[in-house]
């Protein structure tokens, strides 16, 4: 498939950003309440599609919630618990990397559930999450398809990216040798989970410029967002600044510009 060039890229992505914004304070505006679910193999795209979305957007309005792995206090409560703590209020977009699917996923691939507990989870999240539909919040689910023969391949760039070698973690090592039990779990989790009010969308992301871009004029489709008028900002002249005498320079501690005598 050929890629797309960089400066194409650079411009699309650009005008997606603008109608993110829009999108942004029509929700502000509205009270809709948006719910996004990152899921997705390890090395699938993920971070940096979000990164991409949220790059414009104000934090207060579009948060990401990225929980880590659950203490024992946490591990005793009804599993979706900790999950309904994060989701959004009026007026706000709330971003899930990784989220209530871990169940369905890593813990079942890696013994970190018992069945029981992964068989309630199956039950018991068809009904969650149209509970949350009915209460008149937006849940839209992404999963990030990348082949084994890409992964590998970005594995392998990690490994030799002092950048990017935090992003191989322990569990990645290990789930990289269990790509056909994690293509089952998925399977499973699909054919339970892929109702009709909360469907899940895939995201080819062999390519990651493509998945962005794909993934972002999808999310705009699916809110019937609006462009909302605000009066222009006019900046006033400012008035004269009298009465006020720096400190001396000396007094303060600055960082010492190291850079600058690079150029």
């Amino acid at each position: 498939m050929p890629k797309i060039k960089n400066a194409a890229y650079e411009a699309e992505l650009a005008r997606l950003q603008i109608e993110l914004v829009k999108l942004q304070e029509w929700v502000k505006h509205t009270g809709h309440r948006v719910a996004i679910i990152f899921e997705g193999r390890d090395a699938a795209g993920k971070g940096g599609t979000i990164k991409r979305i949220t790059e414009a957007m104000n934090p207060r309005i579009c948060q990401v919630v990225a929980l880590p792995a659950p203490t024992e206090r946490e591990k005793s409560q009804w599993y979706f618990q900790r999950y309904v703590a994060h989701l959004p209020a009026a007026g706000e977009i709330i971003i899930f990397d990784r989220s209530w699917y871990n169940r369905g996923g890593v813990e079942r691939v890696m013994g970190f559930c018992t069945e029981e507990e992964y068989k309630e989870f199956m039950r018991s999240c068809p009904e969650f999450e149209r509970m949350l539909v009915r209460s008149g919040m937006q849940l839209i689910k992404y999963w990030f398809s990348v082949s084994d023969e890409e992964q590998e391949r970005r594995f392998q760039k990690r490994r030799t990216d002092p950048t990017k070698q935090w992003k191989l973690s322990p569990m990645d090592l290990e789930s990289r040798k269990k790509w056909v039990d994690y293509s089952k779990a998925k399977d499973d989790m699909f054919a339970h989970t892929d109702i009709k009010q909360a469907p899940w969308y895939v995201v080819n992301s062999d390519v990651k410029k493509h998945a962005r871009l794909n993934c972002i004029s999808h999310l705009l489709s699916l809110i019937p967002y609006e462009e909302i008028e605000h009066p222009p900002v006019v900046l006033e002249e400012r008035p004269p600044q009298r009465g006020y005498v720096r400190p001396p320079m000396d007094d303060q501690t600055f960082v010492p510009e190291v850079h600058a005598q690079l150029t």
